[in-house]
């Protein structure tokens, strides 16, 4: 496999489309603006094959519309490139694709029934799911509040409390000087 230090692309680009991801509602209209400002000769950057899509339907039905409008597509982590003319290209890297993609699906499935098991046994055990709340009468809120007003940074602050501590984005109070 190539090391992904060396992939150059093709041709220059001439435009950067905002990092699109499949995962946000919002980033499917970002998604939509960059498929409609394609033409024939762009060639599509990934990092990973699973930035592209969600499922491997939808990775593969993009990709089918790429190859169907002259459109190169290369995943730089995967070392895959859908131009023939590249030395990652050709039915290999098609096939490549296929796998790589349902991978990354059968994870995502995955992770998604872990989650929901855990919620499951969270609430058998009358347990809600998700982060503790942060009140203001927590002892490390306490802490970083007085460590605060002493004139300290939140970075530094974490360091003398540690990790438990709960992060200063969640207790507005602290972000504010």
């Amino acid at each position: 496999m190539a090391s992904t230090g060396s992939l150059k692309p093709a041709v220059p680009p001439t435009r950067t489309t905002r990092t699109i991801t499949p995962y946000l509602p919002a980033s499917r209209a970002e998604l939509e603006m960059m498929l409609e400002g394609l033409s024939r000769g762009d060639e599509v950057g990934v990092w990973k094959l699973d930035r592209l899509g969600r499922r491997t339907r939808h990775v593969l039905e993009l990709l089918d519309g790429f190859k169907a409008r002259g459109i190169r597509f290369r995943s730089l982590h995967d070392g895959i490139a859908t131009d023939l003319a590249s030395e990652l290209g050709g039915a290999m890297a098609q096939a490549m694709v296929t796998i790589i993609s349902a991978f990354a699906q059968l994870e995502r499935d995955q992770l998604s029934e872990r989650t929901k098991a855990g919620m499951s046994v969270a609430a058998s055990h009358g347990r809600d799911a998700g982060r503790r709340e942060v009140t203001a009468s927590h002892p490390n809120v306490k802490q970083a509040r007085g460590l605060r007003t002493q004139g300290l940074k939140p970075a530094d602050i974490g360091k003398i409390i540690g990790p438990a501590a709960p992060p200063s984005h969640r207790c507005p109070s602290l972000s504010a000087r």
